[in-house]
């Protein structure tokens, strides 16, 4: 009978994981910068098959650490989250602000 212990070669341990959790190589893109309005939202930055999104700002702390498929992801994600807050804020400055 065979062990159930035996020595695995590096080449090996790969064989049989799931290729959409198995990183590929970064791509050659540069990290992206996301700016929603004047405001730097964070930065997206190439990882295996998408971005990682580190936040710049508290309000984008969210998605600190999330992972998408690409930059214009990220940056959806981050206007999400600025459209979310938008009913909460009221007052007249708010809609002076938004016809400038």
């Amino acid at each position: 009978m065979d062990s159930l212990y035996t020595e695995l070669k590096p080449d090996d341990r790969l064989a049989g994981a799931d290729p959409a959790l198995v990183s590929a190589p970064t791509r050659n893109e540069p990290p992206r910068v996301i700016e929603i309005g004047e405001v730097t939202a964070g930065i997206a930055v190439p990882e295996g098959r998408g971005v990682r999104f580190f936040s710049s700002a508290r309000d984008f702390d969210g998605l600190d650490g999330a992972v998408f498929r690409t930059a214009e992801q990220a940056a959806r994600a981050a206007r999400a989250r600025i459209r979310a807050r938008a009913p909460a804020e009221t007052g007249p400055d708010r809609a002076r602000l938004r016809r400038a």
